[in-house]
């Protein structure tokens, strides 16, 4: 499909100022209210029916073209991430402690341009839905869309989104069938001891013993509870207590990430842990409570629609730059949520090594404004392969 790429490169320029001009007017979870209105107004300009405000600050453009029954959802992410940049490139961030760091001003960009080119020349036969959505770093967005009638008012019969991932060549395509990112969950465990002077501990109920106990125990519930051959991570990222040397406080937090790619997996990482956690804690002697918050879902790609976008990378961009299993992960993404309730698939666009390579939520972090062309190509194919004329709806 060269000529497809060399069309959308003709026309990238456009984006990638567009993209510029996001990342330097970053905005965090649920206050895109700058990109949103952008966003917008561009896909009106385009042609497409829109709505606004879905979520909060979500938007969701629909374009459909002939009389075909089946339904497309390609969904790109809008918020920016509470990070101070540290580029110093000239489209840098212009609000302190605010950055693009993940690239979501890219995925914006890539969804516009494919927009702009399916409404005046894409070749399709049914019913488009471009999804942009707020809040994907941990503010749930994707739910917040779900809970205000997604895809009861934009019925999709499967929906696809792609994320750019530094580390690998800068356009190449990584898909993946099955768990391909992981559930994460929060915990926040508060042990309540009894103070005392660090000289005569006897007297005390130390809940940083306690705290300590729990740590190492921790480690074996990865180890010891969990199939060798399946993934689970168990992070505890801070633990507080105490300001002097010579007093025993009579509390500690400890704070944890736990991380799943099989649903199962991920019922018995909490209730080892809740179990663990009591159990050290009246060994002894103090008292613990849990705040278990659950998070993403385990991103599950569907068989069918990853075949789909498997067959449509390779057509794009030749095999030879086509991962077509690649490893799954486990950072977690909200997009899960959707895929739950609609079939699709989450693919990878490589966004470089070097200086391209820099990983997201760095500072140093910049996305790759080659990796426009192909991205807005790849929705166009993407778009006209599965809404192609004859195609019949899934019924789902």
């Amino acid at each position: 499909m060269t000529h497809l790429l060399e069309a959308l490169s003709a026309r990238a320029g456009e984006f990638i100022d567009l993209r510029r001009d996001i990342h330097r007017h970053p905005e965090l979870a649920f206050e895109e209210r700058r990109t949103a209105a952008l966003v917008a107004d561009r896909l009106e300009a385009f042609g497409y029916a829109v709505e606004r405000g879905i979520g909060g600050t979500g938007v969701v453009g629909t374009l459909v073209r002939g009389t075909g029954a089946k339904r497309l959802g390609i969904r790109a992410d809008m918020d920016a991430l509470p990070i101070d940049e540290a580029t110093s490139l000239a489209h840098a961030s212009c609000h302190a402690g605010v950055m693009h760091a993940c690239g979501h001003d890219g995925h914006t960009a890539m969804l516009l341009a494919a927009a702009r080119h399916l409404a005046e020349q894409g070749r399709f036969d049914g019913t488009l839905h471009l999804i942009f959505q707020p809040a994907e770093e941990g503010g749930g967005g994707a739910l917040r869309m779900m809970d205000d009638g997604l895809f009861e008012r934009f019925p999709c019969d499967a929906v696809f989104a792609m994320h750019n991932m530094p580390g690998i060549e800068q356009g190449h395509l990584v898909l993946r069938e099955g768990a391909t990112m992981a559930s994460s969950d929060y915990a926040t465990i508060t042990l309540q001891g009894t103070g005392g002077h660090g000289a005569m501990p006897h007297h005390a109920a130390d809940p940083i013993v306690a705290a300590a106990s729990i740590v190492m125990a921790l480690q074996t519930i990865v180890s010891r509870n969990v199939d060798p051959l399946d993934a689970a991570v168990v992070t505890v990222g801070a633990l507080h207590a105490g300001k002097a040397n010579n007093v025993i406080p009579a509390s500690a937090t400890l704070e944890l990430s736990v991380r799943a790619l099989d649903r199962e997996v991920r019922a018995t990482l909490e209730r080892r842990i809740k179990a663990l956690v009591a159990a050290q804690a009246e060994s002894l002697g103090v008292q613990a409570r849990i705040d278990w918050r659950p998070g993403n879902a385990v991103l599950v790609n569907a068989p069918q629609e990853t075949a789909i976008a498997r067959d449509v990378a390779v057509e794009l961009v030749g095999a030879e730059r086509v991962t077509l299993q690649g490893p799954p992960l486990t950072g977690s993404e909200d997009f899960a949520f959707m895929l739950e309730r609609v079939p699709g698939s989450y693919l990878l666009i490589g966004n470089g090594t070097g200086v391209g390579g820099c990983m997201v939520h760095n500072p140093g972090y910049d996305f790759n404004d080659d990796n426009i062309a192909v991205g807005s190509a790849y929705w166009v194919l993407l778009a006209e392969r599965f809404l192609a004329a004859g195609a019949r709806s899934a019924g789902r």
